[in-house]
């Protein structure tokens, strides 16, 4: 079968892996000489810990076919180092233990560690704090090299083909298969088409499936010079808690009575997540913004609650900041459904929506897709 997909981001890039593994020619269009939206602006990681319940079984599936790429595709830089979760308080320590109480736990792959101990899994966290929750199942990639890696394996295929710069401005289908026109007036014949728009909801995606149910949300992101140390796992703060649904419970809503949030990380919906990448330095982030229209400049009192923190976490300076960007991705507006995924139009699928956990589930959800149109 020849299928096209349109969007490079990680969607779209694991929709043409899957087909490829498949046995199917791939045809993929990207508007962009690059992607350049959430994909290659997030930390690039595999977030098993603070999924909820309805989610697990995809992330940990994800996580299988991320380690199965990397087997396929090392340059992706996959890292099964797992995450810390660092806990300053004892509001969030008993969180941790709740969660911990749980038969879901084991899968998971938490452990609640002592300063010790966390010293013993990430020897740079010599800062303050009173427990680390460990969760084996994390992961990492390298997000600015993932998709250019993944196209350069699916090229050596011989039925992928990559087009940049080229933004589809019609999919229609009739009795022949479907039938893309892009911005040149070129044509592009498939026989199914699969559309992932990411977070640019108007335009193509609204000629084809309407208003979406889905809202876009805008974070703010740094990136710091190489730390000089190894960083062995990623790191987030008690404030991570209170975003991820897995940790949500009687303990999180004591936390959230007892202990506000700073005034800067509750104006921002704040948490601190942080990965090391490949070249040393720290990628930190992050905010969230829900009501558009977005700011189009980045707030500098985010960046300097993430920098205390962080600080607070290593018993160290960091080193310095050496890019500030913003990015926007986009959300179902229903907690329940992992991404949206709906046929406008015979031969005709658009999906979106994954809301933060594209890089976690990208290639769980194309797996999904892959089932549910029998290819």
């Amino acid at each position: 079968m020849r299928i096209a997909i349109v969007g490079g981001g990680i969607l779209g890039t694991a929709h043409a892996d899957e087909a490829i593994r498949r046995g199917h020619e791939v045809v993929h269009l990207e508007r962009e000489p690059e992607a350049r939206g959430a994909t290659v602006r997030n930390f690039g990681l595999v977030w098993v810990s603070g999924r909820a319940e309805h989610e697990l079984d995809a992330a940990l599936r994800s996580r299988e076919l991320w380690a199965d790429l990397a087997a396929r595709v090392p340059a992706i830089g996959f890292r099964p180092a797992g995450s810390l979760t660092l806990l300053r308080t004892p509001e969030e320590v008993a969180v941790a233990e709740e969660v911990l109480a749980r038969p879901d736990a084991d899968a998971r792959g938490f452990t609640l560690l002592d300063p010790d101990r966390v010293r013993g899994v990430n020897p740079a966290l010599r800062g303050r704090y009173l427990a680390g929750l460990h969760c084996s199942r994390d992961g990492a990639v390298e997000s600015r090299v993932t998709l250019p890696a993944i196209r350069a394996h699916l090229e050596a295929s011989g039925r992928y083909t990559f087009h940049a710069s080229t933004e589809a401005r019609e999919v229609a289908s009739d009795d022949t298969g479907v039938h893309i026109r892009d911005d040149r007036g070129r044509t592009f014949d498939a026989d199914l088409a699969i559309v992932c728009p990411g977070a640019t909801l108007g335009g193509l995606a609204r000629d084809l499936a309407g208003d979406l149910p889905l809202r876009r949300v805008r974070l703010q992101m740094m990136q710091t010079a190489p730390l000089g140390e190894s960083l062995t796992t990623a790191i987030a703060d008690g404030d991570s808690l209170r975003y991820y649904p897995g940790f949500a419970g009687d303990a999180l809503e004591a936390l959230k009575a007892a202990q506000p949030q700073s005034p800067t990380a509750a104006a921002h919906r704040m948490q601190l997540l942080c990965v090391q990448r490949l070249h040393g330095g720290l990628t930190i982030g992050d905010t969230h913004e829900y009501d558009e229209p977005f700011t189009f400049d980045v707030d500098e009192a985010p960046y300097q609650h993430l920098t205390s923190v962080m600080e607070e976490l290593l018993g160290r300076k960091l080193p310095p900041i050496v890019q500030r960007w913003a990015g926007v991705y986009s959300q179902h507006l229903d907690p329940g459904q992992l991404v949206h995924r709906g046929q406008p139009a015979a031969g005709i699928w658009v999906v979106a929506g994954p809301g933060g956990r594209g890089m976690t589930l990208g290639p769980a959800l194309a797996e999904q897709t892959a089932e549910q149109l029998g290819l």
